[in-house]
């Protein structure tokens, strides 16, 4: 009983879908005509059929007018773009304010990248960068100065003698009283 359910359900979804893509199919078919006819209206409105005088002078005065016909529909079609591109930067501009204010910016993932400080001003420079860097080249020389720590290990000596002294009790009492 059930499988019988399940077909007559599949089978009216197969039956749905397809009548849905038939409606859209016509829709479509549909479209295209009314486009197609839309196109026709404009083009006879806007394009009268073309009658070539017989002379040169109306020709000619037909080709200017022809020619500056041109020229204003190229000025309308430069304007229609400028105002298309400020539409759409508009747009942009619009749309990263609402992403901002939405907050949900996602972080791209980031991978570690060892790089040189050669190699970073290379990548960030290009062909310009000619110097090379070397970071120890630059550091200051450093004198080391006798600390007391080490004149304590020079005045020690032989650490087998201090070791036999600070054995035991008696040496562990010494070292605590001494402060070491």
């Amino acid at each position: 009983h059930l499988q019988k359910k399940r077909r007559a359900a599949t089978a009216r979804r197969q039956h749905l879908k397809s009548a849905m893509l038939q409606l859209a199919v016509t829709e479509i078919e549909r479209e295209a005509a009314a486009k197609e006819v839309e196109k026709q209206n404009y083009l006879a409105e806007h394009c009268p059929p073309l009658s070539l005088p017989g002379s040169m002078q109306e020709l000619q005065d037909l080709c200017k007018k022809l020619h500056a016909k041109i020229e204003s529909v190229d000025e309308e079609r430069y304007d229609t773009e400028v105002k298309l591109q400020k539409t759409t930067k508009e747009l942009e501009d619009l749309s990263q304010k609402l992403f901002d204010l939405r907050g949900k910016f996602k972080r791209p993932p980031l991978r570690r990248v060892r790089m040189s400080a050669d190699a970073m001003l290379r990548a960030l420079l290009g062909s310009k960068h000619k110097v090379c860097m070397d970071l120890r080249a630059n550091l200051k020389q450093v004198k080391k100065e006798d600390t007391e720590k080490e004149k304590d290990l020079r005045d020690v000596g032989d650490w087998r003698k201090n070791i036999e002294e600070k054995s035991g009790m008696e040496g562990r009492k010494k070292m605590f009283e001494a402060g070491e």
